[in-house]
Formats: structure tokens, sequence, C-alpha cells
């Protein structure tokens, strides 16, 4: 087989082809930077709060479950290599109602991330310069987000690479002061051995925690969606997606060493900015710098996740899968101001009616729906479709044990917050039937798988 490097992609259909530009260093550190995002700055008292002080152990948990489900993505990415994702790999094994599911379940997921960082900026970081409401901050952030989004962003590989720089620069500080308060004698290296609280026993603490440290992982599921532009997909996709997790990992888990032992369980769970407390106890560094660090990289990932969802929304839109209302566009800035109304509202209702928990829950959940269609999409592929030559493919444990994985990180999840996610499901299923109405009367007949 031809080697693919600097060859256009091919379009099944014959359309226009991406040109593949993507290297292995730049696609990992593409996927670095999505899953190194704001999500451990605000979580990390969570974990501790349902896991006890080893916030490791969950940290260690959640990221081997993403990877057995990374290894899924990389065998249908590398098969597949073009845009689309979850909803084009549902659609292929399960047919359009199902794909139609998967993508609005990422939608949602999406504007419920959002909401999540906007309670998160709205918390302890926040308090370091000005005390307000959280709902109020909340409110306000994704207005001004809103504003940003519809003004129009060109994307600037430079300012990426100084928003990641930015977060890990920030999470490497708390590991060096982890390190410092160990030396010094004043950290407290047992509490790395605690697991457990008093309403969960050992186990119960880890599958919890596991589901909030989870939200810190997510992000790499939208790297298929570059695929296409990868020079010789089967080869670099799988490398930089499998090193950006472990670098992602390992950053994490150092992170949660350092709170553990730098600050007390209680004092870590009742806080909304934990890595806060560890500078504060350390002392060296000026909890404003630190604050204004962890405001920028909460910021960047919501304004991020805001652009994807309204972009995501539009195009629905504009494929007949959502309310034709959503394509509307500035006429100067031509952006989607429709869709960004709208996904910033249920954004803002989403951080007014729920805690950071909550909500981070109710993004884990909605993504466990997918990734359960991807895991399962693997295995019926197999058999019914051989797709490019020469892909990576997993061995069959893994996507089984995906499977499995999804199915018992789900039952961590509260009834609350399943009652939020059925919500999200039964509309996502109510418009996808609605969608199918409207094909059958177009004449297209039953929908097979695409």
């Amino acid at each position: 087989m031809a080697r693919l490097e600097n060859q256009p992609s091919a379009d099944a259909r014959g359309g226009p082809a991406l040109k593949r530009a993507l290297t292995t260093p730049l696609l990992y550190f593409f996927i670095l930077g999505d899953v190194l995002g704001a999500g451990v700055y605000v979580l990390v008292g969570q974990v501790a709060a349902d896991a006890g002080g080893a916030v490791w152990v969950p940290l260690v948990v959640a990221l081997l479950l993403a990877m057995l489900t990374a290894a899924s993505y990389a065998e249908l990415a590398t098969k597949y290599p073009r845009a689309g994702g979850a909803s084009h790999y549902a659609t292929r094994a399960f047919g359009p109602f199902a794909g139609f599911v998967a993508g609005f379940c990422m939608l949602a997921a999406g504007i419920v991330s959002v909401a999540a960082l906007a309670r998160g900026f709205g918390g302890d970081y926040l308090s370091a310069f000005v005390t307000l409401p959280v709902g109020l901050v909340a409110v306000l952030f994704l207005a001004l987000l809103a504003l940003v989004n519809a003004r129009g962003i060109k994307e600037s590989t430079r300012a990426n690479v100084a928003a990641t720089v930015v977060e890990v620069g920030g999470l490497l500080v708390i590991v060096v002061l982890g390190v410092w308060l160990l030396l010094r004698g004043d950290g407290d290296p047992a509490r790395l051995g605690q697991l457990g609280t008093p309403e969960k026993g050992a186990a119960a603490a880890v599958l919890s925690g596991s589901v909030l440290a989870y939200y810190s992982f997510v992000g790499f599921e939208t790297s298929v969606n570059v695929a296409e532009e990868t020079r010789d997909p089967r080869r670099s996709y799988p490398r930089a997606l499998f090193g950006a997790l472990a670098t992602a990992g390992a950053v994490y888990v150092l992170v949660g060493l350092a709170a553990s032992v730098a600050v007390p369980t209680s004092r870590l769970a009742g806080s909304s900015g934990p890595l806060l407390e560890v500078v504060e106890t350390a002392g060296g560094v000026p909890t404003r710098l630190f604050s204004a660090i962890a405001l920028v990289a909460v910021a960047n990932g919501a304004l991020l996740t805001g652009i994807m969802s309204s972009r995501l929304a539009y195009g629905m839109a504009r494929d007949g899968l959502l309310p034709a209302a959503l394509t509307k566009v500035l006429p100067g800035r031509r952006t989607p101001w429709a869709a960004i109304a709208v996904t910033t509202l249920l954004s803002m209702i989403l951080a007014l009616t729920g805690s950071v928990a909550t909500l981070a829950s109710t993004l884990v959940l909605l993504l466990l729906v997918v990734f359960l269609m991807v895991n399962t999409a693997v295995l019926v592929l197999r058999r019914d479709d051989r797709g490019e030559a020469d892909h990576f493919r997993a061995p069959t444990v893994l996507p089984v044990l995906g499977i499995a994985s999804c199915v018992v990180l789900a039952t961590q999840i509260e009834a609350e917050v399943w009652l939020r996610g059925l919500l999200v499901v039964a509309v996502g299923t109510v418009l996808a039937s609605l969608g199918a109405v409207r094909r059958a009367a177009r004449g297209a007949g039953p929908a097979g798988r695409g």
C-alpha cells in the first residue's frame, strides 16, 4: 500500500479531500491540549469528598477506563479516517437513528461542560479577587463568552499552545509545591493510603470518585475528527492518542498526590478551588497569581467547548437534524449567532440549577452513552465492514471491557444525575424519530446502515 503522507485524503463520495498535514507530534499536542483542560483545577476536591485522601487512586482508575474506550476510537479512526466521530461510527454500525442520538448526546455534553466550567469560574479562584454570587458570575461569564464567540475567533496555533502552557504550568506548580511540603516536613504522606469515607467503603469510594475523575480525561474523543488530516493515521493516531492520554494521566496523578499530601482531606473536599488550597498551604507563590492561572484555564476550556457546541448545533441544523432557525448567522461576522444564543441559554439554565459535581457527572453519563455505542460499534463493524486496509486493530478484549466499564461507571451515578441524563437522551430520541419520519415522507424508505 502506498504511503499516505502528504497525500490528500479521499472522500468516499468523491467530494473535496482534506490535506494530510498533521504529523504524529502535532497530533499528540493537539490531543494533549484537548485532554489537559480545566477539569482537574475544579474537581480534585470533589474526588476527595467521594474517595477520601487517596485522590490518586480514582485518577489512575479513570485513566485506565479511558484507555479502554480510546482503543476503540483508535481502531475506528484508523478504519474510517474521516471527520464525523462517534455519530459517523454509530451511523455505520446501527443506522442514522443511533447516529443522531450519538451526535445529540455529544452536543448536550458540550453544553453541560460549559455550564460546569462557568460554575467553577465563579468559585474560590475568583474569590481571590472579588466575592460575588456564583450564579450571577456564571451567567455573566457565559454571556461574555457568547459575545466573544459571536464576534468570531480565528484559530491560532500559537494561542492554543500558549493556553496549554499556562494550564500545564499551573499543574506543575502544584506538583513542585507538594514535593516542597514533603521535604520541609509539613506534608502528610499517610493520607495517600486513606480510601473510603464514613458513608462509603473503599471499593464504592473508588468507583464513585472515578466517575468525577473521568471528567478530567474526556476530550480525546474529539480528536477523531482530524484523523482525516493526519499523515499515515494507521500509525500516527494510536501513538499520539495513547501517548497524550498517558502524559495527561501522569500529570493528573502527580497533582492528586501533591494535593493529598499538602491539604487535609476535609479542607480539600470543601473547596471549589482545591488547588488554591495547596498554594496557600505551601506559600511562596502568590495566591492571586495562581488564581489567575486557574481562571485562564477554566475560561479557555469553556470558550473552546462553547465554540465546539455552537458549531455542532449549527451543523446539525444545516443538515436538517435540528430546527432550521439555528442556521442563522451574523451578516458581517458570519458566525452562527442563533446556535450560540441557544447553547449559551441552555448552559445558563444548567449552571443555575446544578452544582459542579452534578454537572460533571451528567456530562460523564452522556459520554458513557456515546462511548457504549462506540465500543459496541467496533465489534459490529468488524463483522460487517472491513474499512480501510491495514488499520489499527484493538485486541477484542478491550472493547468488551470498554462496554463493561461504561456500564459499571453508569451504576455509580446518582439518581438526580440519571434524571437529567435520561431527559436529554429522551429529547434526542424524539428528535431522531421525527427525523426518521421526515426521511420516510421524502421517500427515503427504511434507513439502512450508512
